[in-house]
């Protein structure tokens, strides 16, 4: 009897337990899914609470969160002051990476071949289409570059990682600026797609003699061969977290409207000339207070206690100053059906 009355009390305490366990949803961005996934697997070894993310695409969580059918969005195309307002928003960002060009051919190593973002725009316009083209033999002396077609990868989705990488060939190729322009999905003049990170680098690691671009941490789980760029100083860099960092080193948060800022093409000589931020979608107006408390509760834990895994999977962490003006500025706008901020 005893035996039964306890096994009923180890039953109701399980029930409730699982019952008083918050899950909030999310989706959006590939680019920053592995981290948000990691931190998500320790929160909830430590906390119970589960964070669903779907990694869909930018386009794809600006999407749903304007729909209200998740509890944020992710993008790392930041939404500009006025389309957020419009749609009762605000933006939040959450760590700083790096978009690379990477290649698929055998026998040379990663950082080995040179490009610069004028030369990439004409790769991704269709007018270099042999990788021994003189133009790209030229910025490589010394290095014999392979007699073989080019084949173009591109994302296939509304991409934020796009977003990026289309405007910084806007910024320093007039060609493209007028042509494809810059958005998170372009009319491409060449190339095949691939959905995601994931996607395009599956793509180009499984095609000899193609070129795409992906999150670094897609290029290290990958094995990709990714290119060396030239920045803004006429430096030569590899991608590194301490490159990128040095991307966002000069930004000036105080001085974006609604968070929004680009940090591409930065002056800096040791910075990685396609660095980006990536930024939480929420309304202002929760229908579901408890959810919007329970997603700022988890950004806030990840603030907190999460630089050194994002340090670990080559993610750049906020400033402290960065997360002070976020919880300041952007929280506390974030309200419930009461008017009041559903995480004071």
């Amino acid at each position: 009897m005893i035996k039964t009355i306890a096994a009923g009390l180890a039953a109701a305490l399980a029930i409730t337990s699982v019952a008083s366990a918050a899950a909030i949803s999310g989706a959006g961005a590939t680019f920053p899914a592995p981290i948000y996934n990691k931190w998500a697997e320790t929160y909830k070894a430590k906390t119970n609470n589960q964070l669903n993310y779907q990694a869909i695409g930018s386009g794809g969580g600006i999407k749903q969160i304007e729909a209200n059918t998740v509890d944020f969005g992710a993008s790392d195309k930041p939404l500009q002051p006025a389309d957020l307002e419009k749609n009762g928003l605000v933006q939040f960002p959450t760590v700083i990476g790096g978009v690379v060009p990477v290649v698929n051919l055998p026998g040379y190593k990663p950082g080995q071949i040179r490009i610069t973002g004028r030369v990439l725009a004409d790769i991704y316009l269709g007018l270099i289409k042999k990788w021994n083209d003189p133009v790209l033999q030229s910025w490589n002396p010394g290095v014999r570059l392979p007699n073989l077609p080019i084949t173009v990868v591109h994302r296939s989705d509304g991409s934020g990682t796009t977003f990026l990488f289309t405007s910084y060939l806007s910024m320093v190729d007039p060609k493209w600026q007028a042509g494809p322009g810059a958005s998170d999905a372009v009319n491409w003049p060449v190339g095949q797609g691939g959905k995601g990170n994931d996607g395009v680098a599956a793509f180009v690691r499984q095609t000899v003699g193609s070129i795409g671009y992906v999150e670094y941490f897609y290029a290290k789980q990958s094995n990709l061969t990714y290119l060396t760029m030239q920045n803004r100083a006429g430096r030569w860099l590899e991608p590194t977290a301490p490159a990128f960092a040095a991307g966002a080193a000069g930004a000036d948060w105080t001085k974006a409207p609604g968070f929004y800022l680009l940090l591409l093409n930065q002056p800096s000589p040791t910075a990685w000339p396609i660095t980006g931020a990536t930024f939480i979608l929420m309304h202002t107006r929760q229908t579901n207070p408890q959810a919007g408390k329970e997603v700022l509760t988890f950004y806030d834990w990840a603030y907190k206690n999460g630089d050194a895994e994002a340090s670990q999977l080559d993610y750049v962490p906020l400033p402290a100053s960065v997360k002070a003006l976020v919880r300041k500025l952007v929280w506390p706008k974030i309200d419930g059906p009461n008017g009041k901020p559903v995480y004071p």
